[in-house]
């Protein structure tokens, strides 16, 4: 691998950060950051796969020192209204009470990312009006959204009429865990039902796990309804003879019942009053 700026130092850290946890393991972690930093940490990070299991962690890391800490201390005192930063990993959302301020801070975030061998995606990256939709400034304009964390964050009434912020399956995020569940099928359309039933169920239970949040109910009820269309489709193409009517299909189920969509945790939401 060629060398690259700092790479020198950087092995010497990694030198010494190795031989520390071997010849006091018990103090290693204490120690650590007296041998990392900045550097240290963009090397690591570049050399390290991005769909690895250490990449998040070092992202994490890295990413306190790059963005977090500069947010508080840099941007914070020059805005003039109030701010917050939510990051995870490598994916953040930055609301600000101010348009002004979000503009600034738009334009100077790509340098600051820069200056560390980070870029933002511009695709994700975007300025979104997001504010109730009882105080847009202009009658036609459309309520903002946002994707985070593989959910579409958007205004909608509470059962009370009031406006809430809700939550629901990012669209791509949908359509990817659909593929993913009928590839599965396909390929497996020839093993027991009963062996493809345990594993569509826990597929299912993992789906809810993630995405099983108050407000999402729809979303869940429309992914399941789909992942049954597809388990029907794939066990009627076992051969040629294997066609299931919808009937038959539907008696199965109660034999091998997919389980229906559970909601795992709630948010507590800023609620506005109409």
């Amino acid at each position: 691998m060629a060398e690259t700026l700092g790479s020198t130092r950087v092995s010497t850290k990694q030198q010494q950060i190795a031989e520390l946890a071997r010849s006091v393991p018990e103090k290693a972690l204490n120690a650590l950051a007296h041998h990392m930093d900045l550097d240290w940490m963009m090397e690591a990070y570049r050399r390290t796969r991005k769909d690895g299991v250490v990449s998040p962690l070092l992202a994490n890391i890295y990413l306190h020192e790059v963005l977090d800490v500069w947010f508080d201390q840099e941007v914070m005192p020059r805005l003039q209204g109030q701010a917050f930063l939510v990051r995870y990993a490598d994916d953040f959302v930055m609301g600000f009470s101010n348009e002004r301020d979000a503009r600034r801070v738009l334009s100077v975030l790509p340098k600051r990312l820069d200056k560390y061998g980070l870029t933002v995606h511009p695709d994700k990256t975007r300025l979104v009006n997001f504010r109730p939709p009882r105080v847009q400034s202009n009658p036609g304009e459309e309520f903002g959204s946002f994707g985070f964390l593989g959910f579409t964050h958007h205004w909608a009434r509470s059962r009370k009429g009031c406006w809430v912020v809700k939550q629901k399956t990012a669209k791509d995020r949908f359509t990817k865990a659909l593929g993913r569940i009928k590839e599965w099928c396909r390929k497996n359309r020839h093993q027991a039902v009963r062996e493809q039933w345990k594993t569509l169920r826990q597929k299912l239970e993992g789906h809810y796990g993630y995405y099983g949040i108050a407000g999402n109910a729809a979303s869940l009820g429309r992914f399941r309804t789909e992942v049954v269309r597809l388990w029907h489709k794939w066990l009627s193409r076992r051969s040629q003879k294997a066609w299931l009517d919808w009937s038959t299909f539907q008696r199965l189920l109660k034999r091998y019942p997919l389980p229906p969509p559970r909601l795992i945790r709630r948010f507590r939401r800023s609620v506005v009053k109409p």
